[in-house]
């Protein structure tokens, strides 16, 4: 039986409202999720079923209507930005369809560029690591726009790996990637979470992603419609 101190993630009663009337559109409808320490949950649905909603929320990138979401057992919603801004540069890396790299600065300096703003000593090797794996060791130096769009996912993803966080959020992570790259990105992050003992939440429609993962989350509506355990047998046993 999980403890309660197991608990890194959770929301209470959480709503995202848009709208109002005969246009209100409930993106979160009273969602209530709990997600252990070491993790890997997946977050499944049809366009529409509020999964982006719920992981700007979860990673204090918007406001919820009401409700809370606890990080470390701390109530996130109710900080002020500047606390909100060293959460999500200490304690998690973001990983979206967007890439949202910086144009002016080069690979690397994107992916360091976390560490760089919190004042935090480079691990080298671990970057270099994370560069080769990703196939971009010969493109260390060079501008986003000079990437193509997989390049650019796969430069956002080494960015959200680099600071080694506690929670990894992920939007549709290999969307942009052929399959053999998806699958040694998605190693990376299953392994990168498994040493450092990191918390992975993955929206996909890849189903063979979602078949990964330790739990699989399904959206309707803005509600939770299922949480089913993967039947996979775990490598420890």
């Amino acid at each position: 039986m999980k403890k309660q101190t197991d608990i890194i993630l959770k929301t209470e009663d959480l709503c995202k409202y848009y709208g109002s009337g005969d246009n209100l559109v409930k993106a979160a409808d009273h969602i209530n999720l709990q997600i252990r320490q070491g993790e890997f949950i997946s977050i499944v649905g049809k366009s529409g079923s509020g999964k982006s909603t719920l992981l700007h929320m979860l990673g204090a990138l918007d406001n919820p209507t009401s409700g809370k979401v606890f990080l470390d057992g701390e109530d996130i919603s109710s900080f002020k930005e500047d606390a909100l801004s060293k959460i999500r540069r200490r304690k998690i890396g973001f990983i979206f369809q967007s890439y949202n790299l910086i144009p002016s600065l080069n690979v690397w300096e994107n992916i360091v560029l976390p560490l760089g703003l919190d004042g935090r000593p480079l691990d080298e090797a671990f970057i270099h690591d994370i560069v080769k794996m990703l196939g971009l060791s010969d493109k260390i130096k060079n501008l986003p726009n000079t990437l193509s769009g997989g390049q650019q996912q796969r430069c956002a993803i080494a960015r959200a790996i680099a600071a080694k966080p506690s929670l990894i959020l992920a939007d549709e992570p290999t969307g942009n990637l052929d399959t053999k790259t998806g699958d040694d990105v998605m190693a990376l992050l299953k392994a990168s979470a498994k040493k450092y003992g990191q918390t992975l939440v993955v929206i996909t429609h890849n189903e063979e992603i979602a078949q990964m993962a330790d739990r699989t989350v399904t959206l309707a509506d803005g509600r939770i419609l299922s949480s089913t355990e993967s039947e996979v047998v775990s490598d420890e046993e």
